[in-house]
């Protein structure tokens, strides 16, 4: 069984959607083994609760650099014999430690069509530009902010009607539908990453 570790700062309802979909799969080949925060009040840890899932709580004003911030978390998804880890709504940039342990084994959901449109609010930064298309994007993690391989994207088209609260609801309705799908194929290596290269070495089921 391999086990998923989900690292989350807010409200969690990208990892709910994982659940949610894990669920309903009769053998699913992997589990939700933890979920990882870095805000003691974020929402994500009452959905964790409901759904039995640990949890643990990591505040990174509590450590004096971020290695140190990184190597308790590291501890913890070893502890935990974590195989792959899940990104989902987590505020932090990645560093070199749990980079070197997890490169490959580790992916993140963007709010739009990578490279455009990378780091923070990303739907506001569409809706300043004026664009007409904006969509949902799930990478590799590597050493970049929102720069690893891609393995997926689908759009969604942005009204002349939309604002931030309605374009970001659309957006959400992708990513509850893209991730989890996506999530399972890289954790049971449907999608692999090969020196650089987004691969799919076996048949999909």
């Amino acid at each position: 069984m391999v086990r998923v570790a989900v690292f989350a700062s807010g409200n969690g309802s990208n990892y709910e959607a994982i659940m949610m979909y894990t669920a309903a799969l009769a053998d699913p080949g992997y589990e939700i083994s933890l979920v990882v925060c870095d805000q003691p009040q974020a929402g994500v840890i009452a959905r964790a609760l409901r759904w039995r899932t640990p949890v643990f709580v990591v505040e990174r004003r509590r450590f004096a650099t971020k290695e140190a911030f990184e190597q308790q978390i590291l501890a913890r998804l070893r502890k935990d014999r974590i195989d792959f880890v899940a990104l989902a709504g987590y505020m932090r940039l990645i560093g070199p430690t749990l980079l070197q342990e997890y490169y490959g084994r580790m992916i993140n959901l963007h709010p739009s069509l990578l490279p455009a449109f990378p780091g923070l609010d990303a739907v506001g930064q569409a809706l300043k530009a004026g664009a007409r298309v904006t969509g949902v994007t799930v990478h590799y993690v590597d050493a970049g902010m929102d720069t690893g391989p891609i393995i997926a994207q689908q759009a969604v088209p942005i009204d002349g009607d939309d604002d931030h609260d309605s374009l970001s609801r659309k957006i959400h309705e992708v990513e509850h539908e893209l991730y989890p799908r996506i999530v399972r194929q890289c954790a049971l290596g449907e999608i692999i990453l090969d020196q650089g290269q987004v691969r799919k070495p076996g048949s999909q089921r």
